[in-house]
């Protein structure tokens, strides 16, 4: 056979043979293992690529199918497994190199479609050769073939990427329309994000990119590398990279790293240093001429790189200056890897290089910070003209980004040794950012930012001009510019605060405030953000330099003063006056609201400050004193020659040019008017609030009150007391001029100063005394109350928000500027309020919070909106103690109550309490009403006759509509809100009573249910809310005076009643709903705290506790019969009513005798009706779906009824000790079989401790038998403890599981040692030592070891028998020992430190606590230390790293507290792990610029928190450390040096080290000044000059104080 296939060879060589039949002999030549052929593999491949190499030289013509055939041939011959196969065998098969040209010249023309096969096919062509080392050598021997490849396919990707975008993404990167900002989301466009097609592509792309890396790093001449990717390679590679920067999939991201690798390695070798040196610091040689001697190979890498990225077609013109923009930042970035930190050169050397490299690339992106231009010097406009100012300001951030992280400029050294060429360079860049300003575009802004990082004198020239334009007269309010904004203010001010020159700064910031305006109106001098951090910097800066900075804010207020008098005096008349009033108005409204947040943030005056600094406070407040004067007084003789100014303009108006110049010049003086108003009163109320704590805290503070604080009006009385008197002018409104209605602003300000004039009458005895006092007092209120109002909107609508400055106080948010005044000081107000104000707040209490229910509740930080304030009013303690407004609210929710029942529909009979005639109308009650109508016992007596009607007929008295469900919800929410200790009885009786009703007689109607609505589940949410408020009123201290008009034993079984007959409603599916659940839950609380009153008040016990008993019973009897089969929602309730009843009586058990034997007596009959219902539900064949944990917890109290009424018999018998039995064993099975709610295995656990309690108690108190029941129990001993380490191994318990299940199972431990024996608790020492074996972790089970782990610190906080404890602490050394070895062999794994590390060290800390006296040996102390020093800090996620810092923390706790014998001998040890704590919050504690911290700020704050608290307890251990004091501040501002810590850790840390400062003696503190390096010492001098100022001073004033 094999000589009919051995002349194949001949026919595919035959020129006779068709090609078709060509193809199929060579498929079957191929597949056939009885063809015989030499060297068939070769023949085949050489036979396939000459034909078509042929074809290619057009020698031969071949039809498309034919073609096309050849090259799918060829293709799955290249990736068949034979052929694979063959290479594995070490056999070689080489490819033409003709073919790889032919492969190269198909790829080129696949971009414009026409390649003469599919692309598909030639991609997988170029797979099958580049999988194969063998095959890829045609490729890989010729280097530039290579590149050819890569070249062609890197084209081909960007035009398929390219092509498959849409027309307008294409064009993402130009300059936007003119009438729209520029933006730096121009690559953000969704369109990129997607899925490019021909994935085969990128495969083989990634393939080749591989291949030529490896090719790359091979070669021997870094020059010639540098030049082929120069010349072929920079091009495609970085458009293709540039195209992929914003594509998500692993695939991409990994060519992208390619790319660079290739990029780097190619462009910036280490070889080219020399290279780059000659072109970048030819500037220092006296010429640029190299000699002989000189680096060979490219002689100006620089200007060829920046040749080919300047060069146009590459890529469409759109997408030029993106791709441009970004390959610089990415050259840049490569240039400071390879040679900033370069080999055999200095540091000033390398960051020489990198600048002059950065000097170069500027250019570049057609931005030339000196002025110098190829094109052009004519103007800044012509040398500057980026085609896109977004992309380049976006690549100028990159760029100086990279300058800051890399620490090339070096302040020093650029000014000593370089002339400041640094410093001048950054400077053009500055003066370019000035000169093209772009406020609209975010990166504007942080390339600023970046400059004022890299030095602030680069800035500090045109720092005005900074001002100006970032920040005074940015106008822009899009979120991206403002944040971008803020972020540069913040920068400055935090600068200059550390530099100790925020006055210098201020000064540059008045005279921008006080130049000319723009426009007509500037931006918000100072938002929320801004303010805040103004605030935290005034708060770092000495008090003289705040108190300057305020004098220099006051000069400027003269200034715009003066100049209004000036004007006033010269009439001037000239063209733009009306324009400068204008801005001398809106300039003094600035001025004024940043002197007052100045003020708010000084710090004040106290006896401990120095003198100099007292009397420029004082001048400060003379001078102030003087311009508010001043001002006041200019304000008066504008308002007294207003009308003369009209009666002029009467007399001289000649038509209508003059008319309206008139009206010009009106408008004008009304907003001089108005900001003048708005100013002098800001300035008052900032001076009397600053002196006002002058004077308190400072005694040696003289005020001098009289000229600001006395009326401006001189008519007053002369009896009367100047302070009087002024208020009585401030409630008057004689401060404002009558000629022009006052702003919001003003007015606000006006009720401002009113509360605080009437803080100081309260505060003086003599002038409260005065007749006229409380009138004025009430005058005051009702002025400080008028305007107040609330404008209920549609739920839609959103809501005005106010972010709480004075500044931005408009008509829209003024409503809720006054609220928040009202609400803040409604303790001061409220005694001199009257009824109708009263009522009124309570209105506004209740309608906006019900607004803030229905409408979005999302809102900006640190904003208020007139709904959230008074939720927060409703909320806070403070309500309850003023008594007339808390019953007005609970009579307003009352009211509302009532009308919601009143429109709903009625049944039958009308209820009485919706009858009656109660007093009101449209407009607010008056208190009287309140107190002698409503609250009256006409209601109450209604509403009980209401309940006990609808109890005794059984009908429903009022059906409610959905939306009235709903809207009774919302009320509820609000009672929630309300304290029930702050009711009076009458409230508290109204208030419950008419719950009860809506409870026991009301209903959803049922035509208002849907099937799958909430309310199908028998309106559960209202029931459970009803019944949850009910709960928290029964509590209230008043409320025993609701039993005075209704039975407690009718209450109860009111509620059962009604539970039941709403249980009826609930379908079978809904039962076992978590609304449902809830409802139920919120019973049981209910019944408890109603049993726990009944017995507590000792009033008829027996009467109605037997009264309910025999209800409980008569309904458990009736529900039995009705129910046989299956279980429904009315037997869950019957079942929690009385498991609830039966615990009340429990827990009430040993208060007296007699209350003893009642109780024993109704727990006798409850389980006796407890028992059948029990039976029911654990019927095989009952039909339940009731809660399983819910069935554990009744039959826990089933037992412990039974245990409780034969408590007093000699010999414990258990009617149900079979049921126990079986449900005991079916929890041991079930409890770790599969997965289990939390619920359910605390309820197990609790039957099992009690059950085995029961079980002891019984095998104690019977007297024969001793040896059987003894080995039972032993039995049931270790079945317990073998289910615990079952359930504590479980593959599905989480370890917050465990975590939650830990209180339960020591529990339950407790109850089993409480009296075992000793080969008992032998047993379970042996299991826990057992479990301990650190070759079971090694294996993989490290649940098993932390079932041993865990179960020994429980036992640790056992209360142990002596025997007990004798024989545990005889061990635990060797289980301390076991759990040191497993925490230094787990710590090597990062993986088990939360799982498993954390746990474990949590128990050796539970063991070192519990042991303290019965460890006397120090070593197994010692062994924890070094167990310790081995956990993991670096590198770990904020919640791992704050398991692990605590843990540490409290294990360094309880030694320093339990062991102190230890540190006598362990200190250094000690102090070693704590270090490591300490080095570790600092490092995570740094400032990482303006990353969003989120959550993770809360975590490092609290180990802050938990490292100064180890300060303190070691300080307090003084006679263990106080030798080695020093050494613990030196290790502290050692690494203290090495990072910026952010504020709120920096507090708490220094704090801690103010402690340790304590112990060191006056020779500590010379030796650390003498031994510290110098960066340290400048640390350690700070941190010394700190403690001296704030800490020492105040600890030897409590020591004067210390026995």
């Amino acid at each position: 056979m094999a000589a009919i296939y051995s002349g194949i060879h001949l026919k595919l060589r035959s020129p006779q043979t068709p090609w078709e039949d060509k193809l199929k002999l060579a498929r079957f030549a191929w597949i056939s293992s009885q063809c015989l052929l030499p060297n068939k593999e070769q023949v085949l491949l050489d036979w396939c690529i000459h034909a078509l190499t042929v074809w290619h030289s057009k020698k031969v013509d071949l039809s498309p199918d034919v073609l096309e055939g050849l090259w799918r041939y060829l293709d799955d011959v290249l990736r068949s497994r034979k052929l694979q196969t063959f290479l594995k065998q070490g056999k070689t098969v080489t490819l033409r190199l003709n073919f790889a040209h032919l492969l190269l010249d198909h790829l080129e023309v696949c971009p414009h479609g026409q390649a003469p096969v599919s692309m598909l096919t030639i991609l997988s062509v170029c797979r099958g050769i580049l999988s194969s080392p063998v095959l890829a050598s045609v490729f890989t021997t010729k280097y530039e073939l290579l590149v050819s490849l890569l070249s062609k396919l890197t084209t081909l990707a960007c035009h398929e990427m390219l092509k498959s975008l849409p027309s307008n993404t294409k064009i993402a990167c130009t300059t936007p329309p003119p009438n729209q900002p520029e933006s730096d989301s121009d690559l953000s466009s969704p369109e990129l994000k997607k899925s490019f097609p021909s994935a085969n592509l990128f495969e083989v792309l990634l393939q080749v990119l591989s291949c030529y890396l490896s090719v790359q790093r091979q070669q021997a001449n870094p020059n010639r590398v540098f030049t082929v990717v120069t010349n072929q390679l920079v091009q495609p590679l970085v458009l293709l990279r540039y195209i992929l920067n914003c594509q998500d999939s692993n695939l991409r991201r990994d060519i992208r790293l390619k790319i660079d690798s290739i990029l780097q390695a190619a462009l910036f070798p280490n070889e080219h240093l020399a290279t780059y040196k000659g072109e970048l610091l030819q500037s220092k040689e006296d010429s640029g001429k190299h000699g002989s001697g000189g680096p060979k190979g490219p002689l100006k890498p620089v200007s060829a790189l920046l040749c080919k990225l300047n060069a146009r077609g590459y890529c469409e013109p759109s997408l030029y200056f993106a791709v441009k923009s970004d390959a610089l930042s990415l050259f840049f970035k490569f240039f400071l890897e390879s040679y900033r930190k370069g080999k055999g050169d200095t540091d000033e050397e390398q960051r020489m290089l990198c600048f002059y490299f950065l000097t170069k690339l500027t250019p570049a992106l057609d931005l030339h910070p000196d002025g110098n231009s190829s094109e052009t010097e004519a103007s800044p406009e012509a040398s500057c003209s980026p085609e896109s100012w977004s992309l380049a300001l976006k690549a100028v951030e990159s760029l100086l980004s990279q300058v800051l992280s890399a620490d090339i400029y070096n302040v020093a050294a650029d000014r000593i040794r370089h002339g400041e060429v640094q410093l001048n360079f950054y400077r053009g860049v500055a003066q370019l950012l000035y000169s093209q300003a772009k406020p609209s575009i975010p990166s504007w802004y942080r390339c600023l930012k970046v400059l004022l990082s890299l030095n602030h004198l680069i800035l500090e020239p045109d720092l005005e001009q900074l001002l100006s334009l970032a920040w005074v007269n940015s106008e822009n309010m899009e979120v991206q510019v403002q944040r971008a904004r803020q972020l540069v203010v913040c920068s400055l001010l935090q600068t200059y605060t550390k530099l100790r020159q925020l006055p210098r700064l201020f000064s540059a910031l008045l005279s921008v405030i006080c130049q000319p305006a723009l426009d007509e109106r500037r931006p918000l001098l100072l938002p929320g953000d801004i303010i805040a951090s103004l605030r935290g910097c005034l708060l770092e800066t000495p008090p003289s330099q705040v108190v300057e900075i305020c004098s220099s804010v006051l000069e400027s207020i003269k200034t715009c003063m003066v100049k209004k008098k000036r004007e006033e005096l010269e009439k001037m008349e000239v063209e733009g006056a009306e324009e400068e009033r204008e801005d001398s108005s809106l300039k003094l409204s600035s001025l004024s609201r940043l002197l007052h947040v100045i003020l708010f943030s000084l710090k004040t005056l106290d006896n401990a400050s120095p003198v100099p600094l007292l009397r420029k406070s004082q001048a400060l407040m003379e001078e102030m004193q003087q311009i508010i004067k001043e001002l006041e007084h200019l304000l008066s003789a504008e308002t007294t020659s207003k009308p003369n100014a009209h009666s002029v303009q009467k007399v001289t108006k000649k038509g209508k040019k003059k008319e309206l110049k008139s009206t010009s010049v009106s408008k004008v003086e009304s907003l001089w008017m108005q900001k003048a108003q708005e100013a002098a009163l800001l300035l008052r109320y900032s001076w009397v609030e600053v002196d006002t704590l002058f004077h308190i805290y400072c005694s040696k503070y003289t005020s001098v009150n009289l000229p600001v604080t006395a009326p401006m009006s001189q008519a007053e009385a002369p009896s009367s007391s100047p302070l009087l008197a002024h208020m009585e002018t401030l409630v008057s409104g004689s401060l404002l001029p009558s000629v022009h209605r006052p702003s919001c602003m003003s007015v606000l300000l006006l009720k401002l100063l009113t509360l605080q004039q009437m803080k100081k009458v309260l505060l003086d005895d003599t002038l409260i005394s005065e007749p006229s006092a409380e009138a004025l007092l009430k005058k005051a209120v009702q002025f400080v109350l008028s305007e107040l109002q609330f404008e209920v909107k549609p739920a839609e609508e959103e809501e005005v928000v106010w972010d709480g400055q004075i500044g931005s106080v408009e008509d829209r948010t003024f409503p809720i500027a006054h609220w928040n005044l009202v609400a803040s000081n409604l303790p001061l107000i409220a005694p001199y309020m009257s009824g109708d104000d009263v009522a009124h707040i309570a209105h506004i209490l209740v309608t906006s919070t019900l607004r803030q229910m229905k409408g979005p509740k999302d809102l900006p930080s640190n904003c208020l909106t007139f709904s959230l304030i008074s939720s927060q009013l409703l909320q806070s303690p403070v309500l309850a103690e003023m008594p007339s407004l808390f019953s007005a609210v609970v009579w307003f929710l009352t009211q509302r109550m009532i009308d919601i029942l009143k429109a709903g529909t009625i049944p039958k009979v009308c209820p009485k309490v919706l009858t009656l005639d109660v007093k009101q109308s449209e407009s607010v009650p008056l208190q009287k009403d309140v107190a002698q109508t409503m609250f009256t016992q006409e209601m109450t007596g209604a509403l009980v006759e209401d309940v006990l009607a609808s109890f005794q007929t059984g009908d429903v008295l009022v059906l409610l509509t959905e939306a009235q469900t709903k809207e009774l919800m919302r009320l509820l929410r609000i009672f929630t809100n309300l304290n029930p200790d702050g009711m009076g009885a009458q409230d508290l009786s109204v208030a419950f009573l008419l719950l009860f009703f809506i409870f026991a007689s009301t209903s959803q109607h049922p035509d208002q249910r849907s099937v799958d609505s909430p309310e199908a589940e028998g309106d559960a949410d209202l029931l459970g809310h009803l019944l949850g408020m009910l709960g928290c009123l029964v509590e209230a201290k008043d409320f025993r005076g609701v039993l005075k008009l209704i039975h407690s034993g009718t209450l109860l079984q009111i509620a059962v009643s009604a539970l039941l007959w709403h249980s009826d409603g609930v379908k079978p599916r809904a039962s076992s709903s978590a609304n449902w659940l809830d409802v139920v839950k919120a019973a049981q609380n209910f019944i408890l705290s109603l049993v726990n009153l009944i017995i507590v008040r000792n009033n008829s016990v027996r009467l109605n506790l037997d009264q309910f008993a025999s209800f409980l019973t008569a309904k458990e009897a009736a529900i039995r019969q009705v129910t046989q089969s299956s279980v429904g929602a009315s037997v869950h309730v019957l079942l929690a009513i009385l498991t609830s009843f039966s615990q009340a009586m429990i827990t009430n058990l040993g208060r007296s005798k007699p209350m003893d034997q009642i109780l024993t007596q109704v727990l006798t009959c409850v389980t006796a009706s407890l028992a059948p219902a029990v039976e029911l539900v654990l019927k095989p064949h009952s039909a339940t779906t009731l809660n399983q944990a819910f069935l554990v917890e009744v039959v826990t109290v089933m037992l412990r009824c039974e245990m409780a009424t034969l408590s007093g018999e000699d010999q414990l018998v258990l009617t149900h000790m079979t049921l126990y039995q079986s449900f005991c064993q079916q929890i041991i099975r079930e409890m770790s079989s599969a997965s289990r709610p939390t619920d359910f295995l605390v309820s197990s656990l609790r039957f099992l401790s009690l059950f085995y309690a029961a079980v002891e108690k019984m095998s104690r108190s019977m007297e024969q038998g001793e040896a059987s029941d003894d080995a039972e129990l032993d039995k049931l001993y270790t079945q317990i403890l073998q289910a615990v380490h079952e359930l504590l191994t479980a593959p599905w318990l989480s370890p917050a599981g465990v975590m939650d299940l830990e209180p339960t199972v020591q529990e339950l431990l407790s109850h089993l040692v409480e009296r075992s024996t000793t080969h008992q608790f032998n047993l379970l020492l042996l299991m826990i030592k057992d479990r301990l074996d650190i070759c079971k972790l090694r294996a993989g089970n490290c649940r098993e070891v932390l079932s041993g782990v865990i179960t020994a610190k429980l036992l640790s906080c056992c209360q142990l028998p002596e025997s007990c404890s004798r024989a545990l602490w005889l061990i635990a050394p060797q289980i301390i020992s076991a759990m040191v070895f497993l925490v230094r062999s787990s710590s090597q794994d990062v993986s088990l430190t939360l799982t498993f590390t954390v746990p474990t060290v949590t128990s050796l800390t539970s063991l070192l606590r519990c042991g303290e006296g019965f460890i006397t040996n120090p070593h197994h102390v010692v062994l924890v230390l070094g167990a310790l020093q081995s956990l993991p800090l670096d590198h770990l996620k904020p919640p791992a790293y704050h398991a692990v810092f605590l843990a540490v923390h409290e294990a360094l706790f309880a030694i320093l507290q339990c062991h102190p014998q230890v540190m006598l001998k362990a200190a250094p040890s000690f102090l070693s792990v704590f270090y490591r704590l300490v080095a570790s919050i600092m490092q995570e504690g740094r400032q990482r610029g303006d990353a969003d911290p989120g959550a993770d700020t809360d975590v490092y704050l609290e180990c802050s928190i938990l490292t100064e608290r180890m300060y303190s307890h070691i300080a307090a251990a003084a006679d263990s450390f106080t030798t080695l004091s020093a050494f613990m501040v030196a290790q502290y501002v050692t690494e203290r040096q090495k990072v910026t810590l952010r504020s709120d850790v920096k507090l708490h840390l220094t704090e801690g080290i103010y402690c340790i400062l304590d112990l060191c003696k006056e020779q500590d503190i010379r030796f650390l000044k003498a031994g510290l390096h110098t960066g340290v010492r400048e640390v350690f001098n700070e941190l010394y000059s700190s403690y001296t100022h704030y800490h020492k001073t105040q600890r030897q004033g409590e020591d004067k104080y210390t026995v």
